[in-house]
């Protein structure tokens, strides 16, 4: 990691106002979790179209509900990690004002943030594609011989997550803009930058005057732009390193 770089945005984080990260797959993977893009991601084994898309999902939920049933049995044991851990703490202590996620573990909420806005929703919750009403997934007994789960209306039970081809609700987007609007500095950490339309909220926050700094394992089309501060490396590695900086520095 270039310490030159790492110091300027410490120092960047420091003189923030109103600091807003964004956090994707990566920084859940010393969790224990794997990623969906990239050599080792999901989509490599799994087919997007076929077990999460909405359209897969309603031709053979049963079928998408095996892939989730994997996940989940991934995400029960997963525990948060430093970077879930320290983000936490900087919203604790007022540095960090609100985090957006697009990944469905819940790992920042069980690491104790308490403003986060899961725009694409959670695994760890189901609904009811007939009546709406919504279950912890850890209240419901899946078993992988009698798929899709179903509600005690009948109706079939989905993750309550963000399939591919289905909207992200209007609520979460809405309330993810306004905190990207009033940001002064963003946070990126562990996104690809990829996906729609969470990957325009870094532009919008630059065009409202705000500074980027991006964590990530490896430069993304996000490094290219609006004069990024990219710290290449793990994101519990380099959020180890900022807890060091903010809060056992002598300064």
């Amino acid at each position: 990691m270039n310490l030159g770089l790492f110091q300027r945005a410490v120092d960047v984080i420091r003189q923030s106002k109103y600091l807003v990260a964004i956090t994707g797959a990566g920084v859940s993977v010393d969790s224990g979790i794997p990623p969906f893009r990239g050599d080792s991601g999901l989509w490599n084994d799994y087919d997007p179209d076929i077990y999460a898309s909405i359209d897969g999902f309603l031709a053979n939920p049963g079928r998408s509900w095996q892939f989730f049933l994997q996940l989940l049995d991934v995400m029960v044991d997963a525990k948060p990690n430093s970077a879930h851990r320290v983000l936490a703490l900087m919203e604790s202590s007022g540095i960090l004002k609100s985090l957006i996620t697009q990944n469905i573990d819940g790992l920042h909420s069980l690491a104790g943030q308490h403003h986060v806005i899961e725009i694409h929703g959670s695994l760890r919750n189901l609904i009811c594609l007939e009546c709406t009403r919504i279950y912890s997934s850890s209240s419901i007994l899946l078993d992988s011989e009698d798929l899709p789960p179903r509600c005690v209306c009948g109706g079939i039970l989905k993750p309550d997550a963000v399939l591919f081809g289905e909207p992200i609700p209007h609520e979460k987007y809405f309330s993810a803009l306004e905190q990207i609007r009033s940001a002064d500095v963003v946070i990126l950490a562990g996104t690809s930058g990829l996906v729609h339309p969470v990957n325009e909220l870094p532009e919008i926050a630059v065009r409202h005057g705000a500074k980027i700094i991006e964590i990530n394992m490896h430069r993304t089309p996000l490094t290219l732009s609006w004069g990024t501060l990219h710290l290449e490396g793990s994101s519990s590695d380099i959020f180890t390193g900022i807890q060091n900086a903010l809060y056992d520095s002598d300064d």
